[in-house]
């Protein structure tokens, strides 16, 4: 079984620097988290925040912090830092092989997707940001970790992507693009939101887009872990 992350992402048209923040870490005793963020407004503000948040949600994970422990002790953080004057979304995706689940943890107003052979289901209850409020709980679901399982979550700039335009994205168009894809093409599945998101915003992207995505398969049975960036000079 192979358990594959990709990451698309690109920022608000003509800001240099992305608000949204993303880390994939592996767990200690086995599997991998991705951690994605998305600081309060834009631009190099937005990214102190987001990189902060990442920075101490991934170092949580790296000690061994459950997930929902580490969404709280964020929070925490963030809360005394910026004394609640800053807030940011969080979510983070784990593929644990102790517990042989998957689990979500979200504080953020976007979606997960979950699509588990040809169903897909819809994780967005509601619930607050971190930074804001003294009382934080994260939303957290498990999933047992299986075979043809593919999961998608963004930040809003796809969420909200075309709005200016009058032709805003639909989720639907979301779960039809999820549906159609294979859990072994989590990388095309990412590309793909990413695309549909620029082409809404007529490649002038009116906020920071991140697409996250991990699919779960049985594809190859090699046991060669690898980790591919491309990063925007």
């Amino acid at each position: 079984m192979q358990i594959e992350v990709a990451v698309n992402k690109t920022s608000k048209y003509a800001v240099g620097e992305s608000g949204d923040s993303v880390e994939v870490i592996e767990r200690p005793k086995g599997g991998i988290t991705a951690v994605i963020a998305d600081g309060q407004g834009s631009g190099r503000s937005a990214k102190l925040i987001s990189k902060l948040v990442v920075s101490k949600a991934a170092a949580l994970v790296a000690d061994g912090t459950r997930d929902g422990a580490v969404a709280r002790a964020t929070h925490d953080f963030l809360f005394a830092l910026r004394d609640g004057k800053v807030s940011a979304t969080l979510t983070m995706l784990s593929a644990d092989l102790v517990t042989r689940t998957i689990v979500v943890s979200r504080n953020s107003n976007c979606p997960v997707l979950v699509k588990k052979r040809d169903k897909v289901e819809i994780l967005s209850d509601d619930v607050n940001p971190i930074g804001f409020h003294h009382i934080m709980k994260p939303i957290i679901h498990e999933i047992p970790l299986e075979e043809d399982t593919l999961l998608l979550t963004f930040t809003d700039g796809i969420l909200h992507a075309g709005r200016r335009y009058g032709r805003q994205m639909k989720l639907n168009e979301i779960i039809e693009i999820l549906a159609a894809t294979p859990a072994h093409r989590c990388h095309d599945l990412a590309e793909e939101i990413l695309q549909k998101g620029l082409q809404l915003d007529e490649t002038r992207a009116a906020d920071d887009m991140t697409v996250l995505s991990m699919g779960i398969h049985g594809e190859s049975s090699s046991r060669i872990g690898r980790l591919s960036v491309t990063y925007p000079v």
